[in-house]
């Protein structure tokens, strides 16, 4: 299959507010929506980091806050497989942002945060989150690992990786990432905070220029609630660019304003003609001052005394 010039993104900021009755509501609010983006002309449709936690309005009263992972990741599966159909129906593409899933090591149970994408053709594809924030992986919290590899997904002629959160934010992945001529970056987040919501943003923006791609990221609003209590979210969606002459100069292509609290399901940004094709070209030769793939392996630190 060629490679598109462009393609359309539906980023939901999804309101974590709206209590559910199983897993059957999620998956049909998640059916409509991507009906609603099949309607409007996007490719793919991308749930933030921590979609699954609105699972947790329905979860038993008596449920404590370190059984939480265990509980949300005995429904992903369940989960994947009523949202399917939908994927297949429509024929858009669904990053279902992440949920929890556990993992059989050295004879006790391991959980991950895991962001799972699924095409129309019925493939799945996996990317767990490498850098952990302190409540995912404090004991005291939820008891998550990390991961420990990037799959580069092939989607529509197009190189793609999933890159979770506060992944976005480490120079060293982008190193990492950087010869492997990725067309698109999508970035399922959730933030607390508005200082939250903007280093990921920030950091996508590095992460644009830096690998000569467009970075799309869509993030979580409203308060989660939980047998175990309230959390408030923060977010918005974005997608971003290099700041190239040919592609308007800021950086910017798409942003919805993000806010603490959105009424109904949320807001879908959609991201129209986002340029992987011009940014492709722009890779291979004639960007502004960008020369490719760069590491400082050459480079040494001196002290000075």
């Amino acid at each position: 299959m060629s490679a598109p010039e462009t393609v359309n993104l539906a980023l939901w900021a999804k309101s974590m507010s709206p209590a559910l009755n199983g897993v059957g509501a999620w998956a049909a609010e998640i059916g409509e929506e991507l009906g609603r983006a099949r309607d409007r002309g996007c490719d793919m449709l991308v749930l933030p980091e921590w979609a699954a936690a609105q699972w947790l309005s329905f979860a038993p009263a008596s449920l404590a806050g370190t059984d939480e992972i265990a509980w949300l990741a005995d429904q992903h599966a369940h989960a994947l497989d009523a949202v399917t159909p939908s994927v297949e129906r429509t024929g858009v593409a669904l990053c279902a942002g992440t949920m929890p899933v556990q993992l059989k090591k050295r004879g006790k149970p391991e959980y991950r945060n895991r962001a799972v994408l699924l095409t129309p053709d019925g493939s799945r594809f996996e990317q767990d989150k490498l850098s952990l924030t302190p409540t995912e992986r404090d004991a005291e919290g939820w008891w998550l690992e990390p991961g420990d590899s990037v799959q580069i997904v092939p989607w529509r002629g197009l190189r793609l990786a999933q890159i979770v959160c506060l992944d976005i934010e480490q120079p060293a992945l982008a190193q990492l990432l950087a010869p492997h001529d990725l067309d698109l970056i999508i970035v399922p987040t959730m933030t607390a905070r508005p200082s939250g919501y903007n280093r990921v943003l920030n950091c996508a923006r590095s992460r644009a220029v830096e690998l000569m791609l467009p970075v799309a990221m869509a993030g979580t609003v409203g308060t989660r609630r939980a047998p175990s209590g309230t959390e408030p979210n923060f977010g918005g969606a974005a997608v971003v660019l290099p700041c190239e002459p040919s592609l308007g100069y800021d950086g910017r292509h798409a942003e919805l304003a993000p806010v603490a609290e959105i009424g109904g399901t949320g807001a879908v940004l959609i991201a129209r003609d986002v340029p992987v094709g011009a940014c492709r070209r722009l890779r291979a030769a004639g960007a502004e001052v960008w020369n490719g793939p760069w590491t400082a392996g050459h480079v040494r630190i001196d002290e000075a005394r």
